[in-house]
């Protein structure tokens, strides 16, 4: 009798620290797709089930819908839509309370449709709530208990799990949100500093998609890729600190006026300096006008310039020779061709130019 306390207690202890670590893995994602994912692998490890699925309710319809099923046939369930208020997923929603289904073939609560468009037999399950501070937003189930029944064990593991679940989906929800005003602050500064003269309106849009895909090309990582987008979006964000008479100047700037407008890189640093989640794209900001063989503004040359700067650097320039200035008509693609490759070497990184002249930018000059 020891022996087997002993053991019941030491896998009650095992599957305790299962779920301290699983909980950990899974708060430590702000990606909802890996919650999800991560979320169903530690449903089906908790509870050794053969199968397990996340439901979630159609706010339109009020039914269920399947998000993410890992287990045989998981793909074709994924496929299938609950009508509210049926199966035990349903039952779940409406009664706000776990269930433990030991004969799933001849509870009436259980939906059949599920089993008939997989070819999946549900012979057990348990199903409990995710619930967040403020709402029910589905159901997770653990389906087929490889030996025996789930048990009051198995449904106290898999409610704390659907707790960390939802506290998890809603740390990335807060952070979707702080993130999505983020990148609207950014693109309402960078339409911003654009308003005050009109020859640049769209200006930074533009160049951020020509960047994406030079970058792409390149094959920048996902952060390499966001800092950069961020950079282009901003790299002239230092023109809030030039006067209107010297951006609104209808002719060629005098060497005072370009001295001046020189400044606009290191007004721009200066600003994001105390934005701490802008600091990254400072580079780019700082050194966008730098020329390969070291003529720029701060006379960087080569590798002194960072990578993404560079990539700005002829995005910015792509831009400008399309359209049209006071001082100059813009350039025919066939001209503006012509002339990166004619300053490859010297204004611009000759990698990057080769990537250019690769790019579907060459024959479409027409993103807006």
């Amino acid at each position: 009798m020891t022996d087997e306390l002993d053991t019941s207690l030491s896998s009650q202890l095992r599957q305790l620290q299962t779920l301290v670590e699983l909980s950990g893995v899974i708060n430590s994602s702000l990606d909802i797709s890996d919650v999800r994912r991560r979320a169903i692998e530690a449903a089906t490890l908790l509870t050794n089930a053969s199968a397990a699925s996340l439901l979630f309710i159609d706010e339109e319809t009020g039914g269920l819908y399947f998000d993410v099923a890992l287990g045989d046939r998981g793909e074709m369930v994924k496929n299938v839509q609950v009508p509210r208020g049926q199966g035990v997923a349903g039952w779940v929603v409406d009664q706000k309370i776990p269930v433990i289904i030991n004969d799933a073939q001849h509870d009436p609560r259980v939906y059949k449709g599920a089993d008939k468009k997989s070819g999946f037999v549900t012979r057990n399950m348990l199903c409990v709530p995710v619930v967040t501070k403020t709402r029910l937003i589905g159901v997770l189930q653990a389906i087929n208990k490889r030996t025996g029944d789930f048990t009051a064990a198995d449904q106290s593991l898999l409610v704390a799990l659907a707790n960390q679940i939802a506290v998890a989906m809603e740390n990335v929800r807060l952070y979707d949100e702080v993130k999505d005003n983020f990148y609207s602050v950014v693109h309402v500064l960078g339409e911003a500093t654009e308003k005050r003269d009109p020859f640049t309106n769209g200006h930074a849009k533009r160049v951020a998609n020509f960047c994406m895909v030079i970058g792409r090309m390149m094959g920048l990582s996902r952060k390499e890729l966001l800092t950069l987008k961020l950079g282009s979006i901003l790299h002239d964000v230092g023109m809030i600190g030039i006067s209107d008479a010297v951006i609104q100047k209808r002719n060629r700037l005098s060497p005072g006026e370009y001295q001046i407008v020189m400044r606009h890189v290191t007004y721009g640093q200066e600003i994001l300096e105390h934005v701490k989640m802008l600091r990254d794209i400072i580079p780019i900001i700082r050194y966008h006008h730098e020329f390969y063989n070291g003529t720029g503004f701060l006379g960087k040359r080569g590798e002194q310039i960072p990578l993404l700067a560079r990539i700005v650097a002829l995005a910015d320039a792509l831009d400008a020779m399309r359209h049209e200035r006071p001082y100059r008509q813009r350039l025919t693609p066939k001209k503006i061709v012509a002339e990166v490759e004619a300053l490859s070497g010297t204004q611009f990184d000759p990698d990057i130019v080769d990537v250019f002249l690769r790019s579907t930018l060459v024959a479409d000059f027409n993103i807006d």
